[in-house]
């Protein structure tokens, strides 16, 4: 039984509806800036490596980078190893995107902690820190534990 009824996940949620807004009014939406994030993270990326990870189609990665370029988020220059196509890079557009979703970020979590005392905001941020840090060393582990927890779910329903 979930003791947490999943509350980390519905203020992410409530933070994800007021970054959305926010996005929205830069003139972002939720899948340019995933694709703005993936070739932040991947400097070069071409835009067939952009569709594969991404999951979308040729049609729609064209669609998103000529908008992202003509936006100023994104500049394209000559792949040396293959004429065909051409690398992508984020523009200083693109990374101060990245310090307004942090600035955003920040911001709510600040607000949100306003209503607990010294004492409570200091407990609670090192149990959250004991649980992220659970979560990473699970994420870097494939989710082994978790993936076999789900299995024996499975087996047992």
């Amino acid at each position: 039984m979930d003791k947490t009824e999943r509350k980390m996940t519905k203020i992410a949620r409530e933070l994800n509806k007021l970054t959305v807004q926010t996005m929205k009014e830069e003139g972002i939406g939720t899948a340019e800036f995933d694709f703005i994030h993936l070739v932040r993270h991947h400097p070069g990326i071409t835009q067939a490596q952009l569709r594969e990870e991404l999951k979308i189609d040729k049609g729609a990665a064209a669609r998103r980078a000529a908008s992202l370029e003509a936006k100023g988020y994104l500049i394209r220059r000559d792949n040396p190893e293959d004429k065909r196509s051409q690398l992508l890079y984020a523009t200083k557009k693109a990374e101060g995107l990245k310090n307004s979703k942090v600035s955003i970020e920040s911001t709510f979590y600040e607000w949100l902690m306003e209503e607990l005392d010294e004492s409570e905001t200091e407990h609670f941020c090192e149990m959250l820190d004991r649980l992220y840090l659970r979560s990473k060393k699970e994420s870097r582990s494939g989710f082994l534990q978790v993936k076999e927890r789900m299995d024996r779910g499975e087996k047992d329903g």
